[in-house]
């Protein structure tokens, strides 16, 4: 691979409080190359796989942006964020009942297959060119187009109230935070996504990822050995 002017896939695991953006600005800086992007937005409190293409590789950006996604992440029920995670200030809180397992498997349930998710206010979406994030900043909320979603498999690791650990597989576009929010409002005691961690997009998984730690401190030659090549990503994506 040419390293002045590489072209591929680098799977990165996304370190937490920092932006997908701050990832792509450290991937150009190390390795020298202007031509980077980023393959789906993780939020700061996120960690997990992010995948930053390089060279000719920001070509099929919106085709793997379009892939399916995996998530592990833990809500907190009880307390409504003005984010719907953590990061966000509290709205509002809520006695958590010791709610029965038979009801936190039908609240989940409601929102499997197909539905439709209304977007948070704090989110890149853009309403007449302005990111609605910087909206919220300024305190106005304005109206939002309901996405069309779909889950296709959900599974609740652990309860230990108010905390919930679960993974869901799900479409583009999905927000987890908005699936937690969502899901909190359905057992009536509101929730807030604590934590979150992408571990699959598409057929790329944290497996062969570096760390943010890696990129920065190892030999840039070490990392241009890690970069899929576009044939390699092509295999990977039809197998």
């Amino acid at each position: 691979m040419n390293q002045n002017s590489p072209d591929g896939v680098l799977l990165v695991d996304k370190a937490p409080g920092m932006t997908s953006h701050d990832v792509v600005a450290i991937v150009r800086r190390q390795l020298r190359t202007k031509k980077v992007g980023h393959c789906g937005t993780l939020d700061p409190l996120a960690t997990g796989l992010l995948l930053i293409v390089l060279g000719r590789g920001t070509k099929i950006q919106d085709l793997l942006m379009s892939e399916d996604k995996e998530y592990e992440g833990t809500m907190t029920l009880g307390a409504m964020t003005d984010s719907q995670d953590a990061d966000g200030q509290v709205l509002e809180t809520r006695p958590v009942p010791e709610y029965p397992r038979e009801q936190i498997d039908a609240a989940f349930a409601k929102f499997q297959g197909d539905f439709y998710q209304m977007p948070p206010m704090v989110s890149a979406i853009k309403q007449g060119g302005v990111p609605l994030y910087k909206l919220a900043r300024q305190g106005k909320t304005v109206e939002r187009e309901p996405r069309f979603v779909h889950v296709y498999a959900h599974q609740i690791q652990q309860v230990r109230l108010p905390e919930i650990d679960f993974r869901v597989a799900c479409s583009k576009g999905f927000y987890v935070r908005t699936y937690a929010f969502d899901i909190g409002n359905e057992l009536g005691c509101g929730a807030h996504l604590r934590s979150l961690r992408r571990t699959k997009s598409g057929k790329f998984t944290l497996e062969h990822a570096v760390t943010v730690h890696d990129i920065q401190t190892l030999d840039p030659t070490l990392i241009y050995e890690r970069i899929l090549s576009l044939p390699t990503v092509s295999r990977m994506r039809g197998a």
